[in-house]
């Protein structure tokens, strides 16, 4: 008999071992892992390594979890897509400043200095939101400053107060001419919360606003170098040396009750008078403001020496004669003619509260 022709045998190729007989093939961890993941969108670029290595391991090993790593590695590759997507095109930037400002009551991090906007909530509580507005018709608030905080630890909400109440001070630097500014306006701020600074929140922005329930302001109140021409400038500036002096007065309000104190702003008020006359004489004023600046600064003068009478009087009766006439020469109606000439507002504020027309203000000089 003649021996059977050769056949060639197929290579051998190594079979993955078999699991024991009665038990399942373990589960590839890698595979749950690849799929937790991408599940949660957590590392998805680790997501799609792990389930590569998982299909992997589950051809060599036999286990299961092919399912659970093909699944896996999809869905982290999916977020590995979208999440280059996000960063090539600044999307993550700015969904992150969406998550900030939705975080920052009242997403005062997106107003900046001259917008108006009006507000879902109250000024002086808790600002739900901000929706900007055109500053020519009524609004609610109008940002004049913004300042940041020094970072670190969130300091509490007394440390943001107080560092917020700086806004009171900036106020004139936006809005010069105080006469120009309604009597019911008032300071407000938004200012980092707790849970916006841990967003990085460091920003107070200050406010002009109405302290009347439902009131509403119409048309900016900015009236600073950008707005206003150099003489009305250098005229506001002035007189703000005066303004400041007489706001320091003593809380009594009689001189027979703190003779010191009144005799202390006296003294005051008389520097002030003499640097406010000497800065208006120093400058070239228009033909149409040139002799109305005169006779103002000539009642400065007067008033000056007045002033300082009183600041050398020995009792309460010595303080009121030279007192009183000082205070006259300093009335509002004194400088209209000059604000008439420099086109600037007319109309004194009233310290009570109301505006008072052509008639002065009770008390302090608003020059």
């Amino acid at each position: 008999m003649s021996p059977a022709p050769y056949v060639p045998q197929a290579p051998y190729v190594p079979q993955a071992p078999y699991a024991p007989y009665g038990t399942l093939a373990p589960t590839n961890p890698f595979a749950i892992a690849s799929l937790v993941t991408g599940i949660l969108c957590c590392l998805p670029g680790v997501g799609l390594l792990l389930g590569l290595i998982a299909l992997r391991q589950i051809h060599v090993r036999g286990q299961r979890g092919r399912a659970a790593a093909v699944v896996g590695s999809a869905l982290s590759g999916a977020g590995l897509g979208l999440a280059v997507l996000l960063l090539t095109t600044g999307a993550a930037t700015r969904t992150w400043q969406d998550v900030k400002d939705g975080m920052r009551e009242g997403a005062s991090v997106s107003l900046a200095k001259g917008d108006c906007f009006d507000a879902a909530g109250d000024l002086e509580g808790v600002v739900d939101g901000i929706v900007p507005v055109a500053c020519a018709g009524e609004h609610e608030g109008e940002v004049f400053a913004t300042f940041g905080i020094e970072g670190g630890p969130y300091p509490g909400e007394a440390a943001v107060v107080d560092a917020a109440e700086r806004c009171t001070g900036l106020r004139n630097t936006y809005a010069m001419d105080d006469w120009a500014v309604p009597h019911d306006v008032d300071v407000y701020y938004l200012a980092p919360s707790k849970e916006t600074w841990v967003f990085g929140d460091r920003t107070v922005t200050c406010v002009l606003g109405s302290v009347t329930e439902g009131g509403t302001l119409t048309g900016s109140l900015r009236a600073d170098e950008s707005v206003l021409d150099a003489d009305q400038v250098a005229y506001l500036k002035a007189v703000r040396v005066l303004d400041a002096a007489m706001d320091t007065a003593p809380e009594a309000a009689y001189a027979e009750d703190d003779l010191p104190g009144h005799k202390a702003w006296a003294r005051r008020v008389s520097t002030a008078l003499a640097e406010c006359s000497r800065t208006l004489r120093a400058r070239p004023w228009p033909a149409t403001a040139a002799e109305p600046m005169a006779g103002l600064t000539e009642r400065l003068d007067k008033a000056r020496a007045l002033w300082a009478e009183a600041a050398r009087a020995d009792d309460a009766d010595a303080f009121y004669v030279p007192y009183d006439a000082g205070a006259t020469l300093i009335e509002p109606r004194t400088t209209l003619a000059v604000r008439e000439a420099l086109k600037l507002a007319t109309t004194p504020p009233d310290p009570g509260g109301e505006d008072v027309g052509d008639d002065p203000a009770d008390g302090g000089a608003q020059v």
